[in-house]
């Protein structure tokens, strides 16, 4: 009944909440956190990139479709695409 629940409210613009951060690098001025979201017993890929940026400090959240089968592996994953967007997209990642 919970996950029902769960997966009407998400249908509605509700959404699960990321985990507490657990794992953080840091990579070419910016900071990677991995937020992984439980999700019927694996793990969607989530995470944040922040940096300081004239004094004000920038944050992009991002949520992926891949899901993983363990938290490490979700954890490991996210720094890896953190990584590949400031490589990609350097400080526009932080334009809407």
């Amino acid at each position: 009944m919970v996950g029902f629940l769960k997966k009407l409210g998400s249908m509605f613009g509700g959404e699960a909440a990321p985990a507490a951060p657990d794992k953080q690098e840091s990579y070419e001025g910016y900071t990677i956190t991995s937020t992984p979201i439980p999700e019927s017993g694996q793990f969607r890929l989530c995470g944040v990139i922040t940096k300081e940026i004239d004094g004000e400090q920038k944050e992009h959240k991002f949520i992926r479709a891949d899901v993983c089968q363990s938290k490490d592996q979700a954890n490991d994953l996210a720094i890896m695409k953190g990584k590949q967007m400031i490589d990609q997209l350097g400080d526009r990642v932080f334009q809407s």
